[in-house]
């Protein structure tokens, strides 16, 4: 098998102008149809996203930098059972798994399998030794990670008991303002908490500003399906009378609780910045990442880089490498 920095950043070489071609646009509309949550800009953002913060050589070599036990000296058969909500969101665990030395076997959701396909299709292209195939969950695996919902987690503990696992479930995204964001900071939020349709774990959902400050939420053109949602959600609202701020499609409820909506953003005023820190604190468990420049967080980011996330910006928290490097994986 080729080496993997050659491997990874050729992939990111052949991925960086996805839908710049007719081929590459009818595998975007193909996983549109599959996923009616989709859209071909969005897909080709996924898609290009990955290929510039993940698959440069350069990046990938100070990522690996810091793990000098890599690659495995026993490689493992590692299933990676993947989510769909956002395209490609299952591809990370692939790149651990292979950078350390391992074999992926590959269970994608079936709401993301054209992209996935696409994807295992050029590394097979690349080098036909890589070391990915695709299984239906039942194929013997000697680890697995795992993301899903709630509901999903339960499962994934339940049949995965007798192997080392690595277990995701739900979780959302806040934002934490000064009051003092510029436009171009607010134009970011924007994209944090709209970007594929709010679906992802990164997708902020709750949003602290301080007391006396004017809640601005610029809202971006939505697909049919968010606003069927958000048409809903204000009727449901209305009905129960519960007050709400109408963003022109979505509405923003002052709580402090994660909403249950897709299309409802909760909003809640603050006095102190200490005051945000002990909830974030309280919350751990719950939350992905924190959008702020107001204080320090060790899953912080910068306002528009939500959904770009880094090679080291571990889902949950988890370092995925140190997992697949520890003794017993």
């Amino acid at each position: 098998m080729k080496d993997t920095l050659d491997l990874f950043s050729a992939l990111g070489d052949r991925l960086k102008d996805f839908g710049g071609d007719a081929a590459s646009r009818q595998v975007a509309e193909r996983a549109c149809r599959a996923n009616g949550w989709f859209t071909p800009a969005e897909v080709c953002r996924a898609v290009r996203t990955l290929s510039r913060d993940m698959l440069q050589r350069p990046k990938l070599e100070r990522w690996l930098a810091a793990y000098p036990a890599l690659p495995a000296a026993r490689p493992l058969d590692v299933l990676v059972v993947m989510a769909g909500n956002i395209p490609l969101v299952g591809f990370f665990d692939l790149l651990c798994v292979v950078v350390a030395g391992h074999r992926c076997l590959v269970k994608p959701s079936a709401k993301d399998t054209v992209l996935m396909e696409y994807v295992v299709g050029l590394l097979r292209e690349i080098d036909p030794a890589v070391p990915v195939s695709f299984c239906d969950g039942t194929a013997p695996a000697e680890a697995v990670i795992a993301t899903g919902g709630d509901n999903a987690n339960r499962c994934f503990r339940a049949r995965y008991a007798g192997i080392p696992a690595l277990l995701r479930g739900h979780r959302q995204s806040v934002a934490v303002l000064s009051g003092r964001e510029t436009e171009a900071q607010l134009a970011g939020l924007a994209d944090d908490i709209w970007a594929y349709s709010g679906l992802g774990c990164r997708n902020v959902s709750l949003v602290f500003l301080p007391e006396g400050a004017e809640l601005r939420l610029r809202m971006p053109a939505v697909q049919a399906k968010y606003r069927n949602n958000y048409l809903q959600t204000r009727a449901l609202l209305r009905m129960q009378g519960c007050p709400f701020v109408d963003l022109g499609a979505a509405v923003a409820v002052e709580q402090r609780e994660f909403p249950r909506a897709l299309s409802e953003i909760a909003y809640a005023r603050y006095r102190s910045a200490d005051e945000v820190a002990a909830w974030l604190a309280e919350h751990d468990a719950e939350l992905q990442c924190v959008v702020t420049e107001t204080l320090p967080h060790t899953r912080r980011a910068d306002f528009g880089r939500a959904q770009s996330p880094s090679l080291t910006d571990y889902p949950d928290n988890r370092d995925v490498l140190a997992w697949l490097s520890a003794p017993g994986v």
